[in-house]
């Protein structure tokens, strides 16, 4: 089932949308758990979208979260679940309580949002539904805009496909010393092409297929947060989450399906299969109310501040953009469409909200929370060039206003943070690609996948081509891991955390290489 606009209608006219979608419950309204609900918090608990004041607070009740049916073992019914908020893990502390009604539409999941809190603290969290109790979440609110911020620590991942391989960076991103975690899209794949897990079983039906309706996307959610290293990173920071197109389909683009053959390459199939994977992602994400999809439409771009240190802003490069230029995605020469100025990455409302942030936002550090790389990826070392369209390479007139924006207008030093590549890499992004004497504006971290990809190396042939062929990238490896920065008035500095393997567990971290960004000075220096 999914949500259409007119029940939200429906719901906002009677004043029950916020209880209707797990934000909230009437406390005179209770709905009591079943007494044989076994164990509903297998997929465990998270936060997310940190404000001076508060956080939002995400569970979803699934005691037999891989149900083929996608209703995670939990009968017709609503359930009452109440939530506490402290500032003492033994919650003798408790600074807020509430419940949420969690019911069959969204999955029994809940999205309570918690308000009220002192900015930039540590609070722990915990839910229960009837007699069953959830692990306890550690969360943070954030410093209050504007406000003296000596430092900020977080930390970002992207690409994590459960068949390629274990969770294993998870279990060490949830011991360093963040503020934040930031997901940048490829939380799930809608269809397994290799498993390359050792020990592992084949998938049985439906994983055994591609993901198309609401149970299939559920069931990738499930099986991605039944793993206890996610559960242990989702517990101990909050998150800002985004998508990249394996939520969906293949390199989908707009009102376009991604790569394939299927049925649901028609216009009414594709537009149910997007309204069913933007509510599978928000059932099992911390989002807010704001971020609850209406049919095949989601709104994802949104600005989150640190105090006076840095501004987080998270965009959306897939579900506003043009089809690919010239091919699907893959990389073309001699292709002139690339640079026509009606193509869009992020559509022009998106792209003038961007922009005038980027110039208005007083924060040291502007942040860029973005799917597919920015920088110019020239896969051709010759003269001539060989891009990918799938990337910014593949909408240049969107790059350039952007980036442009960036040395006229932005207030602060701008670093992208991206994903999607499988790939550990540093570049310097120019005003214009096409003009050798533009300058150096801002800087690009793509960060390599938690799993995706299976155990990779350090240097690949794809890297040493990268590298030959374009001056601005300092650094290529495709080990697995995420990527950890530490902020503060002076210098960004980048850490690329690298596991030696993922096909099999127990592989140990280690800090590959680091990178710094100075203030006031675009472009990044090892060290």
């Amino acid at each position: 089932m999914t949500l259409s606009r007119r029940q939200l209608l429906r719901y906002s006219l009677t004043g029950t949308v916020a209880a209707a979608v797990g934000v909230s419950a009437a406390s005179s309204a209770r709905f009591a758990a079943p007494r044989t609900l076994g164990e509903p918090f297998s997929l465990g608990v998270a936060s997310g979208e940190p404000t001076a004041d508060g956080v939002v607070l995400w569970t979803r009740l699934a005691p037999d979260p891989l149900a083929p049916d996608g209703y995670g073992g939990m009968p017709i019914d609503p359930v009452t679940v109440d939530y506490q908020v402290a500032e003492d893990e033994r919650f003798t502390e408790v600074v807020a309580r509430g419940s949420a009604l969690a019911t069959r539409a969204l999955g029994h999941s809940v999205h309570p949002e918690v308000s009220g809190l002192a900015p930039d603290r540590w609070y722990y969290y915990r839910f229960r539904a009837g007699s069953a109790l959830s692990p306890v979440g550690r969360t943070r609110t954030a410093p209050a805009a504007g406000s003296p911020t000596a430092r900020m620590r977080f930390a970002f991942a992207s690409c994590q496909s459960w068949s390629s391989g274990y969770y294993t960076a998870y279990e060490h991103l949830s011991a360093e010393d963040l503020d934040l975690v930031v997901h940048l899209g490829d939380y799930i794949y809608e269809s397994s092409w290799v498993l390359a897990r050792r020990g592992a079983a084949p998938p049985p039906p439906p994983f055994d297929s591609e993901a198309v309706d609401l149970a299939g996307y559920r069931l990738r959610y499930a099986q991605a947060k039944g793993e206890a290293p996610l559960q242990a990173a989702h517990a101990g920071f909050p998150w800002l989450v985004t998508f990249d197109d394996h939520e969906l389909d293949n390199n989908w683009a707009g009102e376009q399906p991604g790569l394939g053959f299927d049925v649901y390459r028609l216009p009414p199939l594709f537009r149910r299969r997007k309204a069913a994977a933007f509510q599978a992602m928000y059932e099992h994400q911390p989002m807010r109310l704001a971020q609850l999809p209406v049919g095949p439409s989601v709104h994802l771009h949104r600005r989150y501040r640190f105090g006076d240190l840095a501004e987080f802003t998270m965009i959306d490069t897939r579900q506003y953009r043009s089809p690919q230029a010239c091919s699907d995605g893959s990389a073309v020469t001699d292709c002139a469409e690339r640079y026509a100025t009606d193509r869009t990455i992020l559509g022009a409302a998106q792209r003038d909200w961007l922009v005038d942030g980027l110039a208005g936002s007083p924060a040291r550090w502007q942040v860029l929370g973005n799917q597919v790389a920015m920088a110019e990826s020239d896969y051709d070392p010759s003269p001539g060039q060989l891009l990918g369209t799938d990337a910014w390479d593949g909408y240049i007139a969107d790059r350039n206003t952007v980036l442009g924006a960036t040395a006229e207008r932005a207030a602060g030093n701008l670093v992208v943070i991206t994903g999607d590549r499988h790939e550990n890499c540093v570049a310097d992004l120019r005003r214009d690609y096409q003009d050798p004497e533009s300058p150096v504006v801002a800087t690009e971290f793509i960060g390599t996948s938690i799993s995706t990809g299976g155990d990779g190396a350090d240097l690949t042939d794809t890297g040493r081509t990268l590298l030959a062929a374009n001056p601005d990238l300092k650094f290529y490896n495709r080990q697995r891991g995420y990527a950890r920065v530490e902020l503060d008035h002076e210098q960004w500095r980048n850490d690329f955390r690298v596991v030696p393997y993922v096909t099999r567990p127990g592989a140990p971290i280690s800090t590959r290489a680091s990178f710094v960004v100075r203030d006031g000075i675009p472009g990044a220096a090892e060290d």
